[in-house]
């Protein structure tokens, strides 16, 4: 029986000569592998459609806890205006690399959503930066070293807050700062807002650009600091936004 399942293409791996197997995360069951076969001959009507960052509906055999097989995709969207623009893949990569690894900790339905609507943002011409920020504040609960944006990451004080800094993990009150780079606070309403945020309902961005490199490279430190990861996609996008 053949079963239909939202989904989008988060790795591929050649198996023999022809064959693929691809990891897909899924609306409905998570992340799920399935085995493609045959797609990298010529002739087949699959070969464009199992492609990292494919996002549709994959007709499968389904297996629970086993490679499923491929039948057929649906494509949802073809990301036309992410797979022409280079700086827009290292985005889309990246994202993918970090999802990816984030479900190693967790399989949240909220994961998907959340992934989904931020590349359809970054397809829509939103500021790619700002997305992935925003996606990247969003899965740090899911690593388990969430942002403490409540009160003073040393003392909990929540008055005299001075500076928000990624060594310490977060706010830092007048008591205990100890030279520590000052970035404003008014940067936290804007990390508050990146926690809270529906990504879906995103429709502009207007903040200045000096203020979301300064937040990106927040977040870069923060995550070199606290999650472990270590991404070449990262280091190639941290590379494109030097250029």
């Amino acid at each position: 029986m053949i079963t239909k399942v939202e989904g989008i293409i988060l790795t591929e791996t050649k198996y023999g000569e022809t064959s693929k197997i691809i990891n897909v995360l899924t609306k409905e069951r998570g992340l799920i592998g399935i085995m493609a076969k045959g797609v990298l001959g010529a002739k087949s009507k699959l070969r464009g459609v199992t492609n990292k960052l494919c996002y549709g509906t994959f007709n499968i055999y389904y297996k629970e806890d086993k490679l499923s097989t491929l039948v057929s995709v649906d494509i949802i969207n073809h990301f036309k205006n992410i797979m022409k623009d280079i700086v827009l893949i290292s985005y889309a990569s990246y994202l993918s690399e970090l999802v990816n690894q984030v479900l190693k900790q967790t399989n949240n339905n909220d994961i998907y959503d959340d992934f989904i609507n931020s590349l359809l943002k970054i397809e829509e011409g939103l500021n790619p930066m700002v997305i992935t920020n925003i996606l990247e504040v969003k899965l740090l609960d899911y690593l388990g070293v969430g942002l403490n944006l409540t009160g003073c990451t040393i003392c909990g004080s929540k008055k005299d807050i001075v500076t928000l800094s990624s060594e310490k993990g977060g706010l830092i009150c007048k008591n205990c700062y100890q030279g520590e780079r000052i970035l404003p606070i008014s940067y936290v309403k804007i990390l508050n807002m990146y926690y809270l945020v529906d990504i879906k309902s995103i429709s502009t961005l207007a903040l200045k650009d000096n203020i979301i490199k300064e937040i990106n490279n927040f977040i870069n430190s923060y995550y070199d600091d606290y999650t472990g990861l270590y991404l070449k996609s990262k280091d190639f996008l941290k590379t494109i936004e030097k250029l």
